[in-house]
């Protein structure tokens, strides 16, 4: 897997499919606040559309944004209730111990947050596997194939795969920070700017997991 290639790649392709595409500039826009419409999109670059798909049969893009939705908010459940069961169970304890178990729950909180923090990161690295192994095979059972999944990110390598997932996740967060700090200097200008470079990562996103999992050639 060449990293860089798959960066630049994805440059590209968001550079075909935005520069001097105002109009669809606008519509992504559009897709972002009617959510499903843009899950839908990114269904279609996961399949691996290149050039950039073209933002039409929107009854189409909808249905398959809820199977998406559907995907991915299954694959958040055991986070939810361990979250729940975390932040109940510590809240009733913290109300009913005397000042000598503090430490001993302080401890727990810890351990507990340190299981909710792990099984977080592992359900992030299998659903990105999950969603475009649904739009690859247009079977929402295949989202859930663990075996296939875990099979196909061992073909990527586990430290390639978590490498090129952290260089993705900084350059997100990077330029998030730039445009909350440009906000600060600049009241609304940051906002304006993130609306500017929404669809830029609307695009670049996908595309650069789409390649992570084709790297492997295998569907």
């Amino acid at each position: 897997m060449d990293s860089g290639k798959i960066i630049e790649d994805s440059f590209e392709y968001v550079k075909e499919g935005l520069v001097r595409k105002w109009d669809v500039w606008i519509l992504l826009v559009f897709c972002l606040i009617v959510f499903p419409l843009y899950l839908g999109y990114i269904i279609r670059i996961f399949r691996g559309a290149n050039p950039s798909p073209q933002l039409d049969t929107w009854g189409s893009m909808f249905i398959d944004g809820i199977r998406l939705l559907i995907v991915g908010g299954t694959y958040t459940i055991p986070v939810l209730i361990l979250c729940f069961v975390f932040f109940g169970s510590a809240d009733m304890i913290r109300s009913s111990v005397s000042p000598s178990t503090t430490g001993g729950l302080l401890i727990a909180v810890l351990m507990g947050a340190i299981i909710l923090i792990i099984v977080a990161i592992i359900t992030w690295l299998l659903v990105l596997i999950a969603v475009v192994r649904f739009a690859h095979t247009d079977s929402i059972g295949e989202a859930f194939n663990f075996g296939a999944i875990f099979n196909h990110i061992g073909k990527i390598g586990w430290m390639n795969y978590i490498i090129a997932l952290l260089m993705l996740l900084i350059a997100l967060v990077n330029i998030t920070i730039i445009c909350l700090l440009i906000n600060m200097v600049i009241s609304y200008t940051g906002i304006f700017l993130f609306l500017i470079l929404l669809p830029f990562l609307c695009l670049f996103s996908p595309r650069y997991i789409t390649l992570l999992y084709e790297s492997t050639g295998t569907a």
